[in-house]
């Protein structure tokens, strides 16, 4: 029987610094000494850090490992629905009862010392990823790499570099090569770093901290290759081609990503079947993700609904490509947004496909953007743009006019958690 659940210990961790993001290792170091240095006894870690793809990677990659027999953990954030999603083990999400006693652990541990949320509670993920014997560790960078929580591991068995692009500029630098330099801070020496794509600028900080660092890089356009022939995506690197089906996951984005994921396959020794099954059994929700039943679904019943929680300029332009390679219909943006994010540069692409916007604030979020400011921002690129009190009553003022439309409700990951718990 525990004492306090695990949503009661992590309201109480809260509390314990003032800022939700504080980027430095110090505390992290401490609470982790505290706890006997988990962080050393990790199955083999793949630490993945990148802007945009970071997690469809790593969904892509648990799949292929999986199929292969592998037991595997992995970490990543934010959760949408339930902290439990953060942190699965040996293929199972974290049970209530073990996530809560090792959360009060964590904070015992760590005393009265300010620690971020994040932190100690991605703490607590590799201290149950140290006692629960697995094949491999996945670990999903929260923010930039450099200064990330999970950058405490010495010496992965791979890293991976997914598109980095312009975001979190506050924290992580207002150029792409800075930004660049912070993701590429989860490389170490002589370790092989699997790099999707990238623009030129970041590409040259990659390749110099690789030569600094003795790093052997596996990049695309360079170690591999990827895209579509005849509706199928084809694969190839030193080792051969893969003539695989096309991602399940929608969005020509997840092609990239798929490739990512392969180059790791590949470099983990996994065969054709668990490649295969990489890019057709990985499930990663609120990533263009078709929603077709539940309370929000029954709202809008002759309409095509989907969700989003993309939320950077790189991911208005994914979510445009998609949408303009679907069947022509009327889309409608439901779109919420925090005050941290480029708003502007977010919807601008998307305005060339979508017919209106209705803004809406994300319940219970401290840093929402507020309604009106989206609706507005959203008019001034040209998007015929209005409000709404929630996400419901946005549905529900689109089916009175756009019965039978596509509506895509997007803007942040927050919003698109708060939408799955609402729709079941």
């Amino acid at each position: 029987m525990i004492a306090l659940s695990s949503d009661h210990i992590l309201t109480r961790m809260m509390a314990l610094h003032p800022k939700l993001i504080d980027l430095t290792l110090d505390r992290v170091w401490h609470l982790l000494a505290a706890l006997d240095h988990p962080e050393t006894r990790l199955p083999p870690v793949i630490h993945i850090a990148g802007t945009n793809g970071k997690g469809s990677t790593q969904a892509m990659i648990r799949a292929g490992l999986e199929a292969a027999g592998k037991r595997v953990h992995a970490y990543t954030s934010p959760h949408l629905a339930r902290f439990h999603e953060r942190i699965r083990l040996s293929g199972e999400l974290i049970g209530e009862e073990q996530l809560a006693l090792i959360l009060d652990e964590c904070y015992a541990a760590n005393g009265t010392h300010p620690i971020t949320y994040f932190e100690i509670t991605t703490c607590a993920a590799l201290l149950a990823f140290a006692r629960t014997p697995a094949d491999h560790t996945l670990l999903e960078v929260g923010l930039g790499g450099r200064l990330d929580a999970t950058n405490v591991v010495d010496a992965p068995q791979l890293t991976i570099l997914t598109p980095v692009s312009m975001d979190h500029e506050s924290y992580l630098g207002d150029t792409l090569p800075k930004i660049a330099a912070e993701k590429a801070g989860i490389l170490k020496r002589r370790v092989p770093c699997v790099v999707g794509p990238q623009q030129d600028a970041a590409m040259e900080v990659i390749e110099a901290t690789a030569a600094r660092l003795g790093v052997p890089l596996l990049a695309h356009g360079q170690h591999w290759h990827v895209g579509t022939e005849q509706g199928r995506l084809v694969f190839q690197d030193e080792t051969g081609l893969l003539d695989l089906p096309l991602p399940n996951l929608p969005g020509p984005h997840q092609i990239m990503n798929a490739g990512a994921a392969l180059a790791a396959l590949r470099y983990l020794g996994a065969d054709e079947a668990a490649c295969e099954a990489a890019v057709t059994s990985a499930d990663w929700p609120a990533r263009l993700q078709r929603l077709r039943k539940g309370p929000l679904v029954d709202i809008v019943p002759q309409a095509e609904l989907w969700l989003d929680g993309g939320h950077n300029p790189a991911a208005g332009e994914v979510l445009a490509q998609h949408l303009a390679s679907l069947p022509r219909r009327p889309t409608h943006l439901v779109c919420g947004m925090l005050n941290t994010k480029d708003v502007r540069g977010y919807l601008t692409p998307l305005a060339k496909v979508a017919d209106s916007l209705t803004a809406v604030s994300i319940p219970d979020e401290v840093n929402t953007l507020p309604a009106q400011t989206t609706a507005e921002i959203a008019a001034a690129v040209g998007l015929s743009a209005c409000t709404a009190g929630s996400v419901a009553d946005a549905l529900r003022t689109i089916a009175a006019r756009h019965p039978s439309s596509r509506i895509l409700i997007c803007g942040s990951l927050y919003l698109a958690g708060h939408v799955l718990r609402s729709n079941g």
